[in-house]
């Protein structure tokens, strides 16, 4: 089973299981992230589920089946503190080529 790494708002890390397929606002969410709340269940409705994606990771992540589209740039554009890390976890999904994937919650303390 893949593993993420998180890293919250206070800068600590935990690392969890993914389940194949599921989305990582799922993952998240399920995993008791607050911040991670998915209030339109994962249509692309909302931008409640905005984390921010590593940047060694972001090719690899749009790689894996996980592109960017125009639609999900435009709902970011109503989240909060927004970087070119940006992504909404419920566009992506997870599977064993994302293993050791790392993300963070918006507003925490990274340099990246």
């Amino acid at each position: 089973m893949p593993q993420i790494t998180v890293i919250d708002k206070d800068g600590n890390q935990k690392q969890i299981e993914a389940d194949n397929g599921w989305s990582l606002m799922e993952i998240l969410r399920d995993e008791g992230y607050d911040a991670i709340e998915g209030a339109c269940g994962g249509s692309m409705a909302c931008a409640t589920c905005h984390m921010y994606i590593h940047p060694e990771w972001a090719d690899k992540v749009a790689s894996a089946g996980n592109e960017q589209t125009e639609e999900e740039e435009d709902m970011l554009d109503l989240a909060f503190d927004i970087t070119e890390y940006s992504r909404l976890g419920c566009q992506i999904r997870m599977s064993d080529d994302l293993n050791g994937l790392v993300v963070a919650i918006p507003g925490s303390k990274i340099d990246w």
